[in-house]
């Protein structure tokens, strides 16, 4: 499918000129200088320098990981900061609109609103999958963005690959595939296929699988177009020294982390059965990310239960679809055990 990613651009963005910053006009950051450019103190303490404003050190590491050149990979301030980049440089305020599918993330509306651009809103079905037919009629010539969450926050669901190939090639405009919680998912990312698609837009982040929710890294994968606009706009030192570094230390040990994500997987099929066991229980919905999303009698009622016991899940009830439903992330096995306890007693 042939897009001009140009013909989406913001066309103040398009004419704009990015700010330059020191580290930008001299990029041996590590070479052994003296600094005099960046007006910063030049007492060495570990964090008194300005960080990589491309992060290169980190985005090699995550090209090795995900088979990705490290020129169609963005580094945010969490995913939040990623996705606000999207609006900014593809959406005309007060004239463009883009598509959401609830129940999902509730950052797409906010940031919708935060920008001035109209959120048509768009159901999913029974099934939890996109009505895609339905998608395609509302698109008009201002629809900029598809967002899709796959697996989806908070039904825990993966969408069809039919689905997402139909959208990405009958839409003109970007089709952005949220995949924080693939890395729990039997799915293939992906990312295998960004490069058959121009308007395919993908987020990942290390606050799932990675266990770094702490230090805010979001990740965008997109052609290598979209990434430079997305640059242009940027701010200049939105990853800083501290959150680089330890996504380094992280990133270097994928023993620990696969590990990780076995252990969550096999703690998630232990509760899903216990789950089922539970007569208020309505349903226990199949769930490809890390955390279950479950049908109870009385959510607000179950929900408050568990916050008297100590215990803090999701009350997801009142989003479409998802009546008297809970979100239960999956924890430790003994958090877990004391969970399934406590709802026994209930």
């Amino acid at each position: 499918m042939n897009i001009n990613i140009q013909n989406l651009v913001r066309e103040n963005i398009k004419t704009m000129q990015p700010y330059s910053s020191a580290r930008d006009e001299f990029k041996d950051f590590e070479q052994k200088m003296i600094y005099l450019d960046a007006n910063e103190n030049p007492n060495d303490n570990g964090i008194n320098r300005y960080p990589d404003t491309q992060q290169k050190s980190v985005k090699k590491i995550l090209s090795g990981i995900k088979k990705v050149a490290t020129s169609q990979i963005l580094l945010g301030n969490g995913s939040d900061e990623v996705l606000d980049l999207l609006f900014r440089a593809f959406c005309e305020p007060n004239k463009d609109n883009v598509i959401t599918l609830p129940p999902t993330y509730g950052m797409y509306d906010v940031l919708a609103n935060l920008n001035a651009v109209e959120n048509k809103e768009i159901l999913l079905n029974d099934d939890f999958e996109p009505n895609v037919s339905k998608i395609l009629s509302e698109v008009n010539e201002n629809t900029k963005i598809i967002f899709l969450c796959s697996p989806n926050n908070p039904t825990g669901n993966s969408f069809s690959d039919e689905s997402i190939v139909t959208l990405l090639e009958s839409f003109n405009g970007l089709v952005f595939l949220d995949e924080a919680y693939i890395d729990f998912s039997s799915r293939e990312s992906w990312l295998s296929k960004m490069n058959d698609y121009p308007n395919l837009v993908i987020s990942q982040t290390l606050s799932k699988a990675y266990g770094m929710a702490g230090i805010r890294l979001g990740i965008l994968y997109a052609s290598i177009e979209i990434i430079e606009v997305l640059n242009k706009i940027k701010p200049p030192y939105n990853v800083n020294i501290l959150t680089q570094y330890k996504a380094i230390q992280n990133l270097e040990n994928t023993k620990k982390i696969n590990k990780q994500i076995i252990d969550i997987q096999l703690e998630k099929k232990f509760l899903f059965k216990c789950l089922l066991k539970l007569n208020f229980i309505v349903k226990v919905y199949p769930s490809e990310a890390n955390f279950i999303l479950i049908k109870v009698d009385n959510a607000n009622k179950r929900y408050q239960q568990l916050l008297e016991k100590g215990i803090v899940i999701r009350n997801r009830t009142s989003q479409p679809l998802c009546d008297n439903c809970l979100r239960i992330t999956i924890g430790t096995s003994e958090e877990n055990l004391k969970l399934i306890n406590t709802l026994k007693e209930l």
